[in-house]
């Protein structure tokens, strides 16, 4: 377990400095705007729809 536990101190302190250096910054974002569920699961066609328009990614068979 210990070997667990100091990689995840590790990450907490370079986040940490970063954040406090301004490098980087957290922010809250609620479950309908995480744009990383298309990688991530599978979605229902209208959640993936607008999951890919929000990206920008354009639907393959539009494309000529």
């Amino acid at each position: 377990m210990h070997s667990m536990t100091k990689h995840i101190e590790i990450r907490h302190y370079f986040l940490r400095d970063h954040v406090l250096k301004g490098d980087s910054w957290i922010e809250f974002i609620d479950s309908e705007h995480q744009l990383a569920d298309i990688f991530t699961k599978s979605l229902a066609r209208d959640r993936l729809f607008f999951i890919r328009n929000e990206l920008g990614i354009l639907d393959a068979s539009s494309i000529e």
